[in-house]
């Protein structure tokens, strides 16, 4: 019986060996998503640890992970088996900072808030919305609809946490998830890359950029890249070297969770295509673009302020936070955490054509230009939004377009049905069927 407990043992410490061994080369971005992960759902959402290990961080690798939280430090330390701590933590105005492990975070930067209180019903104020029936919405079909968006009891397939559908400026139909309200903090992944998108849109207003100039940084002044547009880059079209795969040691994954700088680091790559004849979707472009924007103004409390003061604050996105990396520059691709009601807002600025009730935030024609498909793309992409202009959904108008986000964060706009409707959850297409979702919504309104 010795033998056999000790023979278990030994294959045990076999297995545990292998994991550890083939798994090392990417422990530090193993314990750096899972740190970033369980600080920022921790400090921002104001969720448990229990549940966001078991569904934020139930992805494999990621779940090898041990979490220690403190939260007199408002830190979050993680190691697999003991190995490659990374240490995340929260900081007031700018979330959690994931710090690299050869560096202390002593920065005390933030951005300057003005949350207006307005006297006006939502999505306008903070008052609720008058009650409103619409002659033309059954919303009997729309309830069966929004529920088959979420799971059954005992069932873990659509993983949905919220929805939300507003239809001329009102909303239609809202439910949450267990664990989820209207007031929880929900991270948009990419679909932060349309606010960084939206950001240059004031800029252009301001006419302190536009869409056609060159020379962009100096870094590129004296080889080809010095010819790169903005629009290359808003549009993913640079022809800039980039690995975008979340499954591997890439240029993403080392850019989210071991870099300094997340604004350099495509700024160093070789251009290996021609600029508007080289799609390829990059997170790095987008902080790319962060750093862009950065070089607009003459200090960094100015480049933090501007994208609250320009546009989050005014139209009243007021739970929104953009992350930074630990240099204080925001993570334009991936870290924006707001509300679902917020989210929605949003939306509602380019569905109304960059109009906020009688303010125009940015010009009519930066909307235009957002979801005019790339070159390359067959339909699917714009400046920093998706496209459904080469009919990915065939059983959704083609003028839809939206902010998407990884694991299924969508904020969609539909202009000739006057609808954004937003989706969280934790997947994709196919386990997620976005074409059934939107028509089975969209049959509820005639």
């Amino acid at each position: 019986m010795k033998k056999i407990i000790k023979f278990g043992v030994f294959i045990v410490l076999i297995i545990l060996i292998a994991i550890v061994v083939f798994n090392y080369p990417r422990l530090n971005i193993i314990t750096g998503f899972a740190a970033k992960s369980v600080c920022s759902c921790t400090f921002e959402a104001e969720r448990d640890q229990q549940s966001i290990e078991a569904d934020d961080n139930d992805i494999d690798p990621i779940y090898l992970a041990k979490n220690v939280i403190n939260f007199e430090e408002k830190s979050v330390t993680s190691t697999v088996f003991g190995l490659k701590k990374r240490v995340a933590i929260y900081k007031s105005g700018i979330g959690c900072v994931l710090v690299p492990e050869d560096l202390k975070l002593t920065t005390s930067f933030q951005p300057n808030r003005n949350s207006i209180e307005t006297n006006l019903p939502y999505p306008y104020g903070n008052l609720p919305q008058k009650d409103t029936l619409f002659n033309n919405i059954n919303y009997k079909l729309l309830d069966f609809a929004i529920e088959r968006a979420f799971d059954c009891e005992g069932e873990d397939e659509k993983r949905t946490r919220a929805v939300l559908v507003i239809y001329k400026d009102q909303i239609i139909a809202e439910k949450y998830a267990k664990g989820f309200t209207k007031e929880t903090k929900l991270l948009g992944w990419s679909m932060t890359k349309s606010i960084t998108s939206a950001v240059l849109g004031v800029l252009e207003k301001q006419g302190k950029i536009n869409v056609n100039q060159t020379n962009l940084f100096p870094e590129w002044n004296n080889d080809k890249r010095s010819k790169i547009t903005l629009n290359n880059l808003l549009q993913m079209n640079s022809g800039l070297e980039w690995i975008e795969d979340y499954n591997t040691i890439s240029d993403v994954t080392k850019m989210l969770f071991i870099d300094k700088d997340m604004t350099k680091t495509q700024l160093q790559k070789p251009l290996i295509g021609v600029p508007n004849e080289s799609w390829n979707y990059s997170s790095g472009t987008t902080n790319l673009l962060s750093g862009f924007i950065r070089n607009q103004f003459k200090t960094h409390q100015n480049y933090l302020d501007f994208w609250y003061a320009e546009l989050i604050d005014k139209i009243g996105m007021n739970s929104m936070i953009i992350e930074t990396d630990v240099s204080g520059n925001y993570a334009g691709s991936s870290y924006g955490w707001a509300t679902s009601r917020d989210w929605a807002k949003f939306g509602l600025l380019y569905l109304h054509n960059g109009n906020w009730n009688g303010a125009q935030i940015i010009n009519k024609s930066w909307v235009a230009y957002s979801k005019t498909p790339t070159n390359g793309s067959n339909g699917t992409y714009g400046a920093q939004f998706w496209l459904n202009a080469g009919g990915v959904y065939p059983n959704v108008p083609k003028d839809l377009y939206s902010c998407n986000g990884y694991q299924g964060q969508y904020v969609f706009i539909i202009p000739s049905k006057e609808l954004v409707i937003v989706r969280f959850g934790l997947t994709e297409n196919p386990d997620f069927d976005i074409d059934t979702f939107l028509s089975e919504t969209l049959n509820a309104i005639k």
